[in-house]
């Protein structure tokens, strides 16, 4: 994908040179649903950074004025729709960076993407993405009760989480343009 630039941001496939940012929030992932993305050390961070940037999925989200990495946005194609999300360096919340990348992402996927429709799966107490979701304009579809499991108890049974689906069609986005 070719870089998208915002106010404060630029969105771009991802380098090898974004192993230490990447490092920085995948050592020790915030939400449940990035576990699985734990990154043990740099050299797994430069190996996870070199294969990202070998797709779009996954998008770098970097400071303009640095281009510091401080987090991802995402996207994966089925047809017309899109599964879309993020993951952001902690350090760097509170400041609408999210908020700016992902809008940027979903007009980059409607308009040169030719999506139809977004989705994006948030855990019921990751109030955070709920809000973000809400103010991209997304609707709550559903709660998934014991959905899926990214961790277990001690005894080792998987500890389920509720999830919610939140979607978005072209024609609710491009009326609330």
């Amino acid at each position: 994908m070719e870089p998208v630039e915002t106010d404060r941001l630029i969105l771009r496939n991802f380098r090898k040179s974004d192993a230490a940012g990447l490092f920085a929030y995948l050592q020790a992932p915030v939400a449940g649903c990035f576990l699985s993305l734990r990154l043990e050390s740099l050299a797994a961070a430069e190996a996870e950074a070199e294969q990202r940037a070998g797709s779009d999925e996954y998008l770098a989200v970097c400071l303009k004025q640095t281009d510091s990495l401080i987090g991802d946005v995402f996207a994966m194609q089925e047809d017309d729709t899109w599964s879309v999300g993020w993951n952001f360096n902690p350090a760097w919340g509170g400041r609408g960076y999210a908020l700016e990348a992902a809008r940027t992402l979903v007009a980059w996927l409607f308009s040169t993407g030719r999506a139809r429709r977004l989705y994006a799966y948030v855990e019921d107490h990751n109030l955070a993405s709920q809000r973000l979701c809400e103010r991209l304009g997304m609707r709550r579809e559903g709660l998934f009760l014991d959905f899926v499991s990214f961790r277990t108890d001690a005894t080792g049974a998987p500890i389920y989480e509720n999830t919610f689906q939140y979607a978005l069609l072209r024609r609710e986005w491009e009326a609330g343009r």
